[in-house]
């Protein structure tokens, strides 16, 4: 892949979590379900995390990590290294002991989603914010809003994956 393919590929990976971002910010933010919005741009990074494999999902993880870091409050930095890191878990998991299919995609998205949420839940457990029982009561229903959305975000990376490699030939 010459330099010119590479840059094209990723900032069309870069496009493509434009809508995603969007829906999660400006649509589903206004539509809480059971008091919960779903996390939706962790799911993009891990769909392409999936699909591109453990060097590609830590570069789109880092890089989505950061625009999580910009549109949720309180991260402090830990989405930009956290996804960074997971992603590249995910995606060698998906490379070399899971597929690289929808399922793949739906496991590493919960254990991915299970320990930003865990993350959160220290935290809080730590400083005395919430109780465990209250912590759950959130977490819980935002892990299962958000693995929702996988049956949509992964075939978009997926369709987007593929008019990359027709664009490209690769």
């Amino acid at each position: 892949m010459t330099r010119s393919d590479f840059m094209i590929k990723w900032g069309v990976y870069a496009l493509a979590i434009l809508p995603i971002w969007f829906l999660e910010v400006y649509v589903l933010n206004r539509l809480p379900v059971l008091g919960v919005t779903p996390m939706l741009m962790p799911l993009a990074a891990v769909a392409a995390a999936v699909l591109e494999g453990a060097t590609g999902g830590a570069g789109y993880g880092l890089f989505v990590g950061i625009l999580c870091d910009a549109a949720y409050h309180g991260t402090n930095g830990a989405m930009t290294l956290g996804l960074c890191l997971l992603c590249c878990a995910c995606g060698a998991a998906a490379q070399y002991a899971l597929n690289q299919g929808f399922w793949g995609c739906l496991l590493c998205s919960a254990a991915v989603l299970a320990v930003i949420d865990a993350g959160r839940i220290l935290l809080r457990l730590f400083t005395g914010a919430a109780s465990l029982p209250a912590l759950l009561e959130v977490a819980v229903p935002e892990i299962l809003w958000s693995l929702c959305f996988v049956a949509v975000i992964y075939p978009w990376f997926r369709w987007v994956r593929g008019r990359i490699v027709r664009l490209l030939r690769l």
